[in-house]
């Protein structure tokens, strides 16, 4: 999960940042460069379980403001403002924040290459 949720958030930093998969580069705008860093660089880590939980305390909080900022006043409930996304996102996130990396991570094969002498 941790790994399909990340790859997923990293498509949209992408989109913002270089332009691909459908989306329109945003460096002119400080907000989307912001957003397109963190969902870039906090997804792919979220995604390879590299300080997972650090990206996903970040990702989650840029997800809140996203809803609150972006969908919120468009409307009470998510399904109408479409900001269903955006909350999904923002409350697995949550999960990642206390999971952690998980066994299955770059930060759970780096500490096994450490203690094996």
């Amino acid at each position: 999960m941790r790994f399909v949720v990340g790859s997923l958030f990293a498509c949209h930093g992408s989109q913002k940042l270089f332009g691909v998969l459908g989306g329109h580069r945003e460096l002119h705008d400080l907000e989307g460069l912001t957003a397109g860093v963190i969902e870039f660089f906090g997804g792919c880590a979220i995604a390879l379980g590299f300080f997972a939980s650090i990206a996903a305390c970040v990702a989650c909080g840029e997800m809140a403001v996203a809803y609150f900022k972006a969908h919120a006043p468009r409307g009470y409930w998510p399904i109408l403002n479409r900001g269903e996304l955006a909350m999904l996102y923002c409350f697995v996130f949550l999960l990642v924040i206390f999971q952690g990396d998980g066994a299955y991570s770059l930060r759970a094969l780096w500490s096994r290459r450490k203690t094996k002498p």
